[in-house]
This record gives C-alpha cells, sequence and structure tokens, in this order.
C-alpha cells in the first residue's frame, strides 16, 4: 500500500475519533402515561389502516357498516377501547382456525377414517 494512503487513513480516523467522542448520550426513565401516549396512536393508526383495507371494508359494507363511520367511531373511541380492540386485533388467528379449528378437522378426519377405511 501506498504509504500516502496509510498517513492520510490513519488522519481521517484520528479526527472522527476525536469528533465522534464528544457526543453524549443521556438515558433516563419515563413513566407509564409518557411511555402510553405513543402506544394509543400507534394502536389507533394500526386500527384505521385495518379499516382502509379493501377486504376490510367489503366485508363492513356486506354486514351493513359504512367504512366511513367506522372510523368516525374509532377516531372518538377512548384509549382503553383502542387498547381494547387492538390486543383483540392482534391476538387473532391470522388464519382463521384457532385450537378448537384444529380439534374439529381431527374428530372429521378420524370419523371418515373409521367408517371408510376401516368397514
Amino acid at each position: 500500500m501506498n504509504l500516502g494512503f496509510k498517513k492520510t487513513t490513519c488522519r481521517v480516523l484520528v479526527v472522527s475519533l476525536f469528533a465522534l467522542s464528544f457526543q453524549t448520550a443521556n438515558a433516563g426513565l419515563i413513566g407509564a402515561d409518557q411511555a402510553a401516549v405513543g402506544t394509543t396512536s400507534t394502536e389507533r393508526a394500526m386500527l384505521l389502516s385495518t379499516i382502509d383495507r379493501t377486504d376490510v371494508a367489503a366485508q363492513l359494507q356486506a354486514v351493513g357498516v359504512d367504512p366511513l363511520a367506522a372510523r368516525e367511531r374509532v377516531k372518538s373511541m377512548t384509549d382503553q377501547e383502542v387498547h381494547a380492540m387492538a390486543q383483540d386485533i392482534q391476538s387473532a388467528p391470522a388464519g382463521g382456525i384457532n385450537g378448537w379449528g384444529w380439534v374439529a378437522i381431527i374428530v372429521i378426519a378420524a370419523l371418515v377414517w373409521y367408517y371408510a377405511i376401516r368397514k
């Protein structure tokens, strides 16, 4: 390697070390009320984006609910209601089959096996 390139690289590293070492980080504890403010707006935005999805809007219209009315309802909900609804959506099974769905599938498969194969 070229000696000039090495010197230049060393000088850049020394200058960057001095320039970056004077920045300080400040960490501290925050209260629960301050932490909850950010999650509520995030959860409300998640609910509103869920209502904006085309498949959700189609299902709302199929049961007779106007998607715009649903958006206004979400905007007027309290923080506790928004949190509860967001938790329900996040804990719902993605494929629509919960534990009892699997039990039903196994029972049906056992009945088919018993009546079709065994006899």
